[in-house]
C-alpha cells in the first residue's frame, strides 16, 4: 500500500465522541517514549504526528484520515510519564473504552522496545489485551539501535515470555522509524485487512 494521503480529524476526550462514518481503524499504542510518534511519521509522513522529548504527551485519542479509506488512531500510553493517579486512571479509563467499544477497530498495534529485555508493564499489558480478545499485534520499534545479535534474543526473550502464557503467539513486526524498516510489512498486513 502506498500512503498517497494522511490528515489529522481530530483528538477526542472519550470514545463516545470518535468518528462513527464505519471506516475501518487500527490503533497504535505503546509504553512512553517508545517512539510511536516516530513510527507514525515514517508510515505516514513526517510531521503528521509530534515527535516530543518529553514522554507520555499524548493525552487524548488521535485520530488520522489515511488515503480516504481509514483511521489511524495514536493512542495514549500506558506506563504514564510523570502525570498524577487521578490522570492516570483519567487516561486507562480513556483507553478502556475505546479498546472495549470500538466496532471498526480492526487491530492495534502494541509497541514494544527491542532495546530492552521483558517489561513486566509491557506484558501484562498484552496479556490484558488477550483477556479481553481484542486483536492486536506487536511492533518491535528502534531495531536500528543495537546490533542484530542482541536484537534477535531480546525478540525472542520477549516472544518466550508471552509464550508462558499464551497458546499461539500474536504476530510481530520489526521497525525502525530511523532505516523505514518494517514500513513495507506494517503497511501490507493493514491493506489485508481494508482491501485496498
Amino acid at each position: 500500500m502506498e500512503v498517497s494521503s494522511a490528515e489529522f480529524v481530530a483528538s477526542y476526550p472519550k470514545e463516545s465522541q470518535c468518528p462513527k462514518d464505519g471506516r475501518p481503524e487500527f490503533a497504535f499504542i505503546g509504553r512512553s517514549n517508545v517512539g510511536k510518534s516516530s513510527l507514525i511519521n515514517m508510515l505516514t509522513r513526517k510531521g503528521l504526528a509530534k515527535v516530543s522529548g518529553t514522554p507520555g504527551k499524548t493525552r487524548l485519542l488521535n485520530f488520522f484520515l489515511i488515503n480516504q479509506t481509514w483511521y489511524l488512531v495514536d493512542l495514549p500510553g500506558y506506563g504514564y510519564a510523570r502525570v498524577s493517579k487521578a490522570e492516570q486512571k483519567k487516561l486507562s479509563g480513556m483507553i478502556d473504552d475505546y479498546f472495549l467499544h470500538r466496532e471498526a477497530l480492526i487491530c492495534a498495534f502494541v509497541l514494544i522496545d527491542s532495546n530492552i529485555p521483558p517489561t513486566k508493564i509491557d506484558l501484562e499489558f498484552i496479556n490484558g489485551m488477550g483477556e479481553r480478545q481484542i486483536p492486536f499485534a506487536i511492533c518491535f520499534t528502534k531495531a536500528d539501535r543495537i546490533g542484530k545479535a542482541t536484537l534477535e534474543q531480546n525478540i525472542e526473550r520477549f516472544m518466550a515470555a508471552l509464550s508462558e502464557t499464551w497458546e499461539t503467539l500474536p504476530p510481530y513486526f520489526i521497525t525502525s522509524a530511523e532505516r523505514k524498516t518494517g514500513k513495507a510489512e506494517l503497511l501490507e498486513f493493514i491493506e489485508k485487512y481494508i482491501g485496498k
